[in-house]
């Protein structure tokens, strides 16, 4: 199979897209990677960016180290004796897990920059102000995309803090749109919690992550608005009009329920 660098070394932001970008083109599985081809494909992505110059984050050698190591414990032959007694978990388990975790992220963050544009494009209509609430403006148009970066800098900050990963965790969204709920149930009306504090609280990236996309869920419920005090201010959560109406009833949670599994 033809290498898909042949004619230009693409930039990417971190070793997960470069790695989403050569599964994706190649059409391959990505429950089932052909990892000495995907590491050999990598490696030659490090080899030409090393030979124009260009320069690559320490994120994109650890990958590489850690690509050799799945690649090489793929390779050890395996005791059938043993294999019965205590069956090993595939080597490329939690990359694989890594990757999907990623490629919803970034998902989530093409989805929200998408309604970014579009919603300026909304609010520059000086027609649209007749039918503002007083107490309404274009804060959500100005904040959402600020939300991916509070984020992002949350999970950046955690890699240099203990971040606790509870095994067999079974947090899920749901589970996080109802501590939104108890949250601004006990918030007076009219207030805001800091996003950044909310995903500072979670002891694992699976919670943030969860918590994120449960922010993300309520946004366009309309349940929760984002608020932001300053221009280079922190985030704010407010709850909105929609808020009581969206947890009503359990059928819009079981809803949502069943989109995730």
């Amino acid at each position: 199979m033809s290498s898909p660098l042949n004619f230009h070394l693409e930039h990417y932001e971190g070793p997960l897209d470069l790695l989403l970008d050569l599964i994706r083109k190649q059409e391959i599985d990505i429950y089932d990677i052909p990892i000495a081809q995907i590491t050999s494909q990598y490696l030659e992505y490090m080899h030409r960016a090393v030979e124009m110059d260009v320069e690559l984050s320490a994120e994109f050698i650890y990958m590489a180290a850690s690509l050799i190591q799945i690649k090489s414990k793929m390779l050890l032959p395996r005791d059938p004796e043993l294999e019965k007694l205590d069956s090993e978990e595939d080597p490329r388990k939690e990359l694989v897990d890594r990757l999907l975790e990623h490629e919803r992220f970034k998902s989530a963050a093409e989805m929200l920059n998408q309604k970014r544009v579009i919603e300026e494009a909304v609010w520059s209509n000086p027609q649209i102000e007749r039918f503002l609430a007083e107490d309404e403006g274009p804060g959500l148009a100005v904040s959402v995309f600020d939300l991916v970066k509070t984020f992002q800098s949350v999970l950046d900050r955690a890699r240099n803090r203990p971040v606790y990963e509870i095994g067999q965790e079974d947090v899920s969204v749901p589970d996080m749109i109802r501590y939104l709920r108890a949250t601004f149930e006990k918030e007076r009306r009219g207030g805001t919690v800091s996003a950044r504090e909310l995903f500072e609280r979670q002891l694992s990236r699976r919670g943030m992550i969860c918590l994120f996309l449960a922010i993300l869920e309520l946004v366009k419920l309309q349940a929760i608005g984002l608020a932001q005090a300053d221009a280079f201010g922190e985030i704010g959560l407010k709850r909105l009009s929609g808020f009581d109406t969206v947890f009503a009833s359990e059928q819009t949670i079981s809803a949502i329920d069943e989109g995730y599994h």
